[in-house]
């Protein structure tokens, strides 16, 4: 297990160096001065060469990626041309508001759907087999921008079930920061109003942003059930009269859930980049609303930062996952 685990925290770095790669070049190639929009309209020529020169920007693209790479490897991301401030600094700060959003609507999309796909399949062809496959596809065909607006207008405006955007109440203070996650933090210093106050803020952006993973985690559930149900070994633990109760709890439901967290843990990719579109609609203070804001300043260093951060946050994910395999499923061996 642990060399298999250095092995694969070694091809993480091919993958970083591509991503890092496109990213460069896709930032060099768009249209557009990212330097003149940092400077400002009234800078002369002189303040945009002397800017551009200070950033670095005045240089080839060969030493300018070749820069950039020496400054990851220092875990410096490189600073906004907008704000001037470290880029490793703003993620920091922005990550944690959207780790916690992820992981609350993967919360919210497994304990849905795992449950659905379960029982659409033990019922196959029957009512609840139908009702599953047609909310399935419901959450799926609708845009997450749609339904965000959707349900923040009814929810929030309408009935007054939660707030419509931000975080925390702005006038309220929230807990100290340990995790950066507010619900977890305020249960580790006990401070169960904040707790309250935080949930009120998660719970609908969170459901939002869950509902496409509830799909298809719901889909892949029910199809490895079904897959489970019809081995050969099922039939012959009913033909000698094992109960069908412990059939499905101790054989069926381990042999299907290796592919139900497959696709959770590449749905928590999906939801982490998902997130952009609920955040900006939401007010969400995470990583998401970062990268809309310097798309439209053209501050490309913060968009480089983002997608590495995704690309290393992925990658982890998946090998945490491999990991979950082995505990699941003892026979499986690491190569």
């Amino acid at each position: 297990m642990q060399v298999y685990l250095v092995r694969r925290l070694f091809l993480i770095i091919p993958i970083l160096i591509g991503l890092s790669l496109i990213t460069f070049t896709i930032s060099r190639i768009v249209p557009g001065d990212p330097v003149g929009l940092a400077a400002g309209p009234q800078a002369t020529p002189e303040i945009r060469e002397r800017l551009a020169a200070e950033l670095g920007m005045d240089k080839s693209l060969p030493e300018q990626y070749i820069n950039y790479m020496a400054g990851l490897l220092r875990g410096d991301f490189g600073e906004s041309l907008y704000t001037r401030r470290q880029v490793a600094d703003d993620l920091r700060t922005f990550i944690p508001a959207t780790l916690e959003l992820t992981l609350a609507a993967i919360i919210f999309a497994s304990a849905i759907g795992i449950p659905m796909g379960i029982i659409s399949a033990l019922y196959q062809n029957k009512l609840p087999d139908h009702s599953a496959r047609i909310l399935s596809l419901f959450f799926v065909s609708f845009p997450a921008f749609w339904l965000a607006m959707i349900f923040q207008t009814q929810f929030g405006v309408n009935w007054d079930l939660a707030p419509v955007s931000g975080r925390f109440p702005r006038l309220d203070i929230p807990p100290n920061q340990i995790t950066g996650l507010l619900t977890v933090d305020s249960l580790l210093a006990l401070d169960f109003a904040s707790f309250g106050r935080a949930l009120e803020h998660l719970w609908l952006p969170a459901l939002v942003l869950s509902f496409g993973a509830l799909a298809s985690i719901t889909r892949i559930t029910r199809a490895s059930m079904l897959e489970a149900l019809n081995n050969d070994s099922v039939k012959t633990e009913r033909a000698i009269g094992i109960p069908w109760r412990v059939i499905v709890l101790k054989y069926v439901l381990r042999n299907a859930f290796i592919a139900t967290l497959t696709i959770i843990s590449l749905e928590f990719g999906w939801l982490m980049a998902g997130a952009v579109l609920v955040e900006s609609i939401f007010d969400w203070p995470g990583l998401g609303l970062y990268l809309v804001e310097s798309s439209l300043r053209l501050d490309f260093q913060p968009i480089m930062g983002i997608t590495m951060m995704y690309g290393i946050i992925f990658s982890l994910v998946n090998i945490l996952t491999d990991v979950a395999y082995g505990i699941i499923d003892p026979r499986i061996r690491y190569g």
